[in-house]
């Protein structure tokens, strides 16, 4: 069996990805990874009937945050010792079981506790990308990154959007409901499509976990990408957190409707992961980085153009979202490809630390950004925003 592996992985490095398969594997990173955040825009609404204050309203999406950190560090690591296809299979069928809990909770406890387990359901995400970095030759590895990745994006930007016209139409338990069967049947159809891939490492669950600080504390490259996406991340969750109370409230006075298509301008961020990929594969990763933090800093300083609520403002902060979306999105893809090159035997166990870190500090940015936001507005908000990217940016001078 271990040979047989050996000769899959030797032959997955020589040959092509068929693009169905890549389109599948695309398709199947968006919706899950919507997963984590249909409850952005719906902060309103799910926190007025479970009887959240606006202040502990952050928690709705932080919870979400720290499930998907959690799972992170304890399920995406099994990549590299369980076979990938049931794996992948299974963690979904996790989240399809907690968002049916979501859809029918009516307290906040209940809700809260489903959230979390949305989170850990939704790392499947990060179990197809090293699966799909597996499958793609060393000369495209960046590419197939970026596509997948792609889906991924749309999956993000598109859940906000989504979830704000279901619940306008029905309501937020609706968003919940519809997922629960999305996961049902992107389970069954990974099941039936997907290639079994067995990894070649003969460790123990505890030994794998244990492993993990080692990799951490030896792997520099992996410690530098993760700090980068942890800084931006958290600017990201900030301000997707606090954005649809701010366009709520009576300055801009937005509808649920309003608040939705205001969120379609992140879509466009969805173009930074192919084109990340490719620059990294032609070795510009290091410009691009520098190029995505300086583009998230300058997003919230143009977000203070124009009075609030007025038509200049409203095209500033259409404008700071598409760019905030665009750096963070193509960061991941460039930290992706980083850190995929270091070796297929450990990929899921990298990939885990990798993103478990900056998934925490996003879960603190949405907490905080809440907080911030009940004390002092957007523009106490936004300068902490501005200031997460100028520290990625300090940090990348060291390097």
């Amino acid at each position: 069996m271990t040979t047989l592996n050996a000769a899959i992985d030797a032959a997955s490095d020589q040959s092509a990805v068929p693009p169905g398969l890549t389109f599948l594997l695309a398709a199947a990173c968006g919706l899950v990874a919507a997963n984590i955040y249909y409850a952005q825009p719906l902060i309103g609404p799910i926190s007025t009937a479970l009887g959240l204050s606006q202040g502990a309203a952050g928690r709705i999406v932080t919870m979400t945050q720290l499930g998907y950190g959690a799972g992170l560090l304890l399920i995406v690591p099994l990549g590299d010792l369980v076979e990938n296809r049931k794996l992948i299979c299974s963690v979904i069928a996790l989240g399809a079981v907690a968002l049916l809990a979501a859809a029918w909770s009516t307290h906040a406890m209940p809700f809260l506790i489903a959230a979390l387990c949305i989170g850990l359901g939704s790392v499947a995400v990060q179990i197809i990308i090293p699966y799909s970095a597996h499958l793609a030759p060393e000369a495209t590895r960046g590419r197939m990154v970026g596509n997948v990745s792609t889906g991924l994006m749309l999956g993000i930007m598109l859940a906000r959007p989504v979830a704000s016209f279901v619940t306008a139409i029905s309501s937020w338990h609706a968003v919940f409901l519809c997922s629960t069967v999305l996961m049902i049947v992107l389970a069954v159809v990974l099941w039936i499509s997907l290639p079994p891939r067995k990894p070649v490492a003969r460790m123990h669950y505890g030994e794998l976990l244990m492993s993990m600080p080692h990799l951490a504390l030896t792997t520099p490259v992996l410690r530098r990408r993760a700090l980068y996406q942890a800084f931006l991340f958290a600017a990201f969750s900030l301000f997707w957190t606090v954005t649809p109370l701010w366009l709520a409230s009576p300055a801009f006075g937005f509808s649920q409707r309003g608040i939705a298509l205001f969120a379609l301008a992140g879509v466009a961020g969805v173009a930074a992961a192919p084109l990340a990929g490719r620059l990294a594969d032609r070795g510009f990763s290091r410009a691009a980085t520098l190029a995505a933090m300086l583009m998230v800093a300058v997003a919230f300083l143009i977000t203070h153009i124009g009075a609030p609520g007025s038509a200049l403002s409203l095209g500033c902060l259409v404008a700071a979202a598409i760019a905030i979306d665009f750096g963070v999105q193509g960061n991941v893809v460039l930290g992706f490809r980083a850190i995929f090159v270091l070796g297929p035997e450990r990929r899921s166990r990298l990939n885990g630390l990798y993103m478990a870190t900056f998934f925490l500090a996003g879960a603190a940015g949405s907490a905080f950004g809440g907080f911030a936001y009940a004390h002092g507005g957007w523009a106490l908000a936004s300068w902490i925003g501005f200031a997460l990217p100028v520290a990625a940016l300090v940090f990348a001078f060291t390097e």
